[in-house]
C-alpha cells in the first residue's frame, strides 16, 4: 500500500507530496513541528503536543494553520490512509511560501501543512530498549531558542550523525560549564545512588519534552524523587543509571555514555519500570 500525506488541504501519494520551492520551511527552517506516538490505534499525549505546537508557532509569529478540532481530524485523517495502528504522526507548519526575503512575507499568506504517518514496530523497539543503548556526548552548539520545536535542525543531524559512526544511537549536548543540556532528540536523565530521577530544568537549554513531562507524573504518583536540575557529563557517567525519552523511544535505557558503561552495563530497573507503566499515565485519544 502506498503511502499517504497530507498537504495543504489534500491527501496525497507520499511519492507525490511536495511544497512550492520558495516555501519559507525550506528555505529558512522558518516552521515547527511534533512527532506524535500512536499506540493502539490512539494517539499519546495529543493534548500536551497541541499545546507546544501552539507555544511555538507563538513564539515564532506564525499563526495556525487551520482549527485545532480541524487540524485533530486530519492527524486522524492521515493515520486512517496510512492503516497506522502502532507508531507515530509527524506534523509541520511553516509560514508559508512567499517570494525569498529575509522578513516576514504579508501576514495573509497561508501556512503550510503537511502530515505524514508512519508505523512503527513496537517488537524491535522493546528489544532495543532490553539491551539498552550507548551514547556519544558532545559541545552544544545550537541556537539558544531550543525551547521552540523548529525544524533547523542540522547540529542535530550532524551530532547524530557522528553518534552513529561512533557506535551509537543518541548523542548528549553539553553546554560551556560541562552540563548535560539534551539529546539531539530526546530529553536526557539520570537516576543517583539514592534512586533520585534527575533532569534539566526545561527553562534553560532544552525543550520541554512531552514525554519528559507525562514521565513526572507517572514518577509522582509513584513516589518516585524527580528533581530538575543541570548535571554535569562527569556525573552521569557516575550515574547509577541513564535513559533517554522522546515521544518514538519512549523511554530508552542508556547504558555506555562515551566510553564510560553506566552501572553493570545493562537497563537499571528504575528506568524499565518507567518504560512499563509509561502508558498506564499518558492520555490517549482516539
Amino acid at each position: 500500500m502506498s503511502r499517504i500525506a497530507y498537504v495543504n488541504g489534500v491527501y496525497v501519494p507520499l511519492r507525490d507530496a511536495s511544497v512550492h520551492v520558495e516555501d519559507r520551511g525550506f528555505q529558512f527552517a522558518d516552521s515547527v513541528y511534533e512527532v506524535c506516538e500512536v499506540r493502539d490505534g490512539a494517539l499519546v499525549d495529543e493534548t500536551r503536543h497541541m499545546g507546544r505546537l501552539k507555544r511555538s508557532l507563538s513564539e515564532l509569529s506564525i499563526r495556525m494553520p487551520m482549527a485545532e478540532n480541524a487540524l485533530k481530524v486530519v492527524l486522524r485523517e492521515t493515520l486512517r490512509r496510512n492503516r497506522v495502528v502502532n507508531g507515530m504522526v509527524y506534523f509541520q507548519v511553516s509560514r508559508g511560501a512567499a517570494k525569498r526575503d529575509f522578513l516576514f512575507p504579508s501576514p495573509d499568506t497561508p501556512p503550510t501543512l503537511v502530515v505524514i504517518a508512519r508505523s512503527l514496530d513496537r517488537a524491535k523497539g522493546d528489544a532495543g530498549a532490553a539491551s539498552g543503548i550507548a551514547v556519544i556526548t558532545l559541545p552544544d552548539n545550537r541556537w539558544e531558542r531550543v525551547d521552540i520545536k523548529s525544524t533547523g535542525l542540522l547540529p542535530n543531524v550532524l551530532a547524530k550523525q557522528k553518534a552513529r559512526q561512533q557506535g551509537a544511537k543518541e548523542v548528549w549536548f553539553f553546554d560551556e560549564q560541562g552540563y548535560v543540556t539534551e539529546g539531539g532528540s530526546s530529553n536526557a536523565w539520570i537516576v543517583t545512588a539514592e534512586n533520585t530521577l534527575l533532569t534539566r530544568p526545561a527553562e534553560s537549554g532544552i525543550l520541554r519534552g512531552i514525554t519528559r513531562t507525562t514521565l513526572m507524573d507517572l514518577a509522582r504518583r509513584d513516589n518516585m524523587v524527580v528533581t530538575e536540575r543541570a548535571f554535569t557529563v562527569a556525573e552521569a557517567k557516575a550515574a547509577k543509571e541513564a535513559f533517554v525519552t522522546s515521544a518514538t523511544n519512549v523511554v530508552m535505557p542508556v547504558v555506555k555514555i562515551d566510553d564510560t558503561v553506566i552501572g553493570d552495563g545493562t537497563p537499571g530497573a528504575l528506568a524499565r519500570k518507567l518504560r512499563a507503566h509509561f502508558h498506564s499515565v499518558a492520555e490517549h485519544s482516539v
